[in-house]
């Protein structure tokens, strides 16, 4: 696809604003809406950029060139601006284009951005199937009217009816590669929380892809028939392919989705007011909002490890998501909250942190999570562990905001389970549990080095000793009766302690230092 075949889309009436004959034959790898001042950091090379043109502001004769700038920079093929919000393009926006060489159209104002989006998603995927050789014989009058459905905007179900019910194929589920139902009757064994349940042994791969993949085990889509029949093999391979525009469509809107909640974290990460993003997530004023973080690190990490690569097809439909265990993590969120009925914004923030903002309890929220997270984390390979901490609830403000997702950042590697919520912050064990073990080894080695050396030449043990005489509050008695030895043995290795420690047993904060020094003792 290249821009010129745009202005060809009569139904859409997009109208050339600026360009010359060699700008609009650049190639088109997909789209971005964005209405960001400077959104280069979200942008992919090769693609459309669609903006309705909020961040236009009359009395600001600059905002047009620094958006421009932001474009170039970012290598996009050309600007499609709408013209619903000042009905018409600015002036300064032409000027702008022509000075960067960046070819302007303009989207008029009754035409909706999914209507454009989608029929550059339809288009790109047309190109890319058409150099394809056809897996299956598929009449070309099925083809004409699942590709009118498609157009017309029908539900996966919908077309999925349709397509089994014409090609006479056995009954089909579409899932995600995470599991969750996205049409169709569910499989047999299917789960009542809406997700399909997948043989442990293909770890999610099983059934047939559609659309674009980007090697996430969580993101895709799968056509699975409920039972095997190798004589509708052809035609199901052929349903799949007929069926990726819908996929390409849906992933294109969970990518945009993202960049959305990407730029509500950042906001949240610094001093911006978190507002208008909380606005462009769809997240309401009024309710409270749950903070929640994931990794899919490997064991005992929060991650750090990529994954596979992505696909020809992902990158001709330019839903990118980068290839990290953060970019995992905020897939996997995306898919435990789906099923919630609940507004929420999945995504990384520019530190590579995956996190999600979602209008619901905390308790609520962390239950979904356990419940979602066997079927998740069955879809990873090797040493990675999928873990979620979840904040407090809060108000959609940026202080009360940043401290939940803060406070579930803490909470990620801290509980003793894989879902860790502010609820365990209710005990010093439960909140030294969330520090770094590198820094919890080091606060005991400083406090206990000394009883740990005494307890490896001597068979008896003063660690065991201060562990038993802390947990009875002190009671030089209970203390004698729980290790079964004199009372005045128990005064001898109090005394002996102290003296090892230099810290007084009778002082409250030397105490507290002492129980959180056994706390942090290393595992192992």
């Amino acid at each position: 696809m290249i821009v010129g075949d745009l202005l060809d889309l009569d139904d859409l009436h997009i109208r050339l604003a600026w360009g010359t004959p060699e700008l609009l034959a650049r190639p088109a790898t997909g789209i971005s809406s964005t209405d960001l001042q400077d959104p280069a950091r979200y942008l992919q090379p090769g693609e459309l950029v669609l903006t309705g043109l909020v961040w236009w502001r009359p009395a600001d004769g600059s905002a047009a060139l620094r958006f421009a700038t932001a474009l170039r920079s970012a290598g996009v093929a050309a600007l499609l601006a709408g013209e619903g919000t000042h009905g018409s393009v600015p002036d300064s926006l032409v000027d702008a284009c022509r000075t960067h060489g960046i070819p302007l159209l303009a989207v008029p104002a009754g035409v909706s951005f999914r209507a454009v989006t989608d029929r550059v998603y339809l288009r790109l995927w047309g190109d890319l199937r058409a150099g394809a050789q056809d897996t299956a014989a598929i009449p070309d009058t099925v083809r004409r009217e699942l590709a009118g459905l498609m157009h017309a905007g029908a539900a996966p179900g919908e077309v999925l009816a349709h397509a089994a019910g014409r090609l006479g194929v056995p009954d089909c589920a579409l899932t995600t590669a995470g599991g969750r139902l996205v049409a169709g009757p569910a499989p047999a064994g299917g789960r009542s929380d809406g997700r399909a349940r997948g043989d442990g042994r293909a770890r999610g791969e099983l059934g047939l892809p559609v659309g674009p993949q980007d090697g996430s085990p969580f993101d895709g889509w799968r056509l699975r028939p409920h039972t095997p029949d190798a004589r509708a093999e052809p035609l199901l391979q052929g349903l799949a392919d007929l069926l990726a525009p819908l996929a390409a469509r849906a992933h294109a809107e969970a990518a945009a989705r993202r960049r959305a909640a990407g730029h509500l974290l950042d906001a949240l990460a610094g001093d911006a007011d978190p507002a208008e993003p909380l606005a462009a997530c769809g997240l309401p004023a009024g309710p409270g909002t749950t903070g929640i973080t994931g990794s899919t690190g490997t064991t005992g990490t929060t991650g750090t490890t990529g994954g596979a690569g992505g696909t020809p097809a992902l990158v001709a439909v330019a839903a990118r998501i980068d290839d990290t265990p953060a970019a995992w993590a905020a897939h996997a969120l995306a898919e435990a909250l789906h099923p919630l009925d609940a507004p929420y914004a999945a995504g990384t923030d520019r530190t590579g942190q995956a996190a999600a903002l979602v209008t619901a309890p905390a308790a609520q929220v962390a239950e979904r999570l356990r419940r979602a997270r066997p079927g998740l984390q069955a879809r990873l390979t090797g040493r990675r562990t999928l873990r979620f901490g979840v904040g407090p609830c809060a108000p959609p403000a940026a202080g009360p905001l940043r401290a939940a997702l803060v406070q579930a950042r803490y909470l990620l590697d801290g509980p003793t389970g894989a879902v860790g919520t502010a609820a365990e912050l209710d005990s010093l064990a439960g909140l030294l549990r969330g520090i770094p073990p590198e820094v919890t080894a080091a606060f005991h080695s400083r406090l206990l080095a000394q009883l740990a050396a005494h307890d490896r030449e001597n068979p008896v043990s003063l660690l065991g000793t201060l562990a038993t005489f802390l947990d009875h509050d002190g009671s030089w008695a209970r203390t004698a009766e729980s290790l079964h030895i004199h009372v005045n043995t128990v005064h001898y290795r109090v005394r002996r302690i102290e003296e090892l420690t230099g810290r007084n047993l009778a002082r409250l904060h030397d105490r507290v230092d002492l129980r959180a020094a056994l706390l942090c003792t290393p595992a192992g």
